[in-house]
């Protein structure tokens, strides 16, 4: 080999040991990976969107009580990839998700004026629902004390809205709500959550409304700074659930849907 070949290839050398196997070529195409991989799931999670949103076939009046034909469960996915637990319909856990739907735990629970345009939130004279543990079916109602008057620990005006469970008397209510995690394994790869939530008349068997809804983690289930991957996919949502802080907006969404269907009975 020539001297002037040798310098060549020694040149040659030197710029790919500098460069083709330098830390940043290696995060270059690390980067290019993850711009990638972030645009075929933005791809599908559109495509997903297309078949997203709410379908009301009918609606009842004056409905007394409603039967949850499945509960939510006790703990919240914050980024759990594969769980099948419908983290884009999380809502209250347990016995809260049951309290969301009885007539004053929203006001009891709140304060100020409602904002122009938001839902109702009055919620049914009861709901029931099968207890998990035993299999048997019970009727929840709500009520508002005033612990103080037997309680003197608590101070005087001082009111809780409480919940009080008994069997069930008689068949089920007529109008059923539910939910199903409608993702596949290649969605949740990606980091998308598909959720079906649909109000049934369990007389005919007939699905009177249905609401679809994705939503994407565009960090791809980065944990960085301690983020919730499942949280933070509330912010790119279809149907939205809000402009900012959707995970916020992720509560109540059951029954505000349910009332939207199922008008509630404003008499006792």
């Amino acid at each position: 080999m020539s001297a002037r070949s040798l310098l060549a290839l020694t040149l040659v050398l030197g710029v790919c040991l500098s460069g083709c196997f330098s830390p940043n070529a290696a995060q270059e195409a690390d980067i290019a990976a993850r711009r990638s991989r972030l645009q075929t799931a933005e791809a599908m999670f559109q495509d997903r969107c297309k078949k997203a949103g709410v379908t009301i076939h009918r609606t009842a009046e004056n409905v007394e009580g409603v039967f949850l034909m499945k509960l939510r469960p006790d703990r919240i996915n914050f980024g759990e990839q594969f769980a099948m637990d419908d983290p884009y319909g999380r809502d209250l856990r347990g016995e809260g998700y049951l309290l969301t739907f009885l007539r004053g735990s929203y006001q009891a629970q709140t304060k100020g004026t409602p904002l122009p345009g938001a839902p109702p939130r009055l919620g049914y004279l009861y709901v029931e629902a099968v207890d998990p543990k035993d299999g048997k079916r019970y009727r929840y109602t709500g009520r508002i004390e005033e612990p103080w008057q037997f309680d003197k620990s608590y101070l005087k005006g001082y009111k809780r809205f409480v919940m009080e469970r008994i069997d069930a008397p008689g068949p089920a209510p007529r109008y059923g709500i539910t939910y199903d995690d409608i993702s596949t394994r290649e969605e949740r790869e990606y980091w998308i959550a598909g959720s079906s939530l649909r109000v049934i008349d369990l007389k005919t068997q007939e699905v009177m409304a249905e609401r679809i809804g994705y939503m994407i983690d565009r960090a791809q289930g980065s944990g960085a700074g301690g983020r919730s991957p499942w949280l933070f996919a509330a912010d790119h949502a279809c149907p939205s659930f809000a402009p900012r802080h959707g995970s916020t907006a992720q509560p109540y969404q059951t029954l505000d849907f349910a009332e939207s269907v199922l008008k509630p009975k404003l008499e006792k």
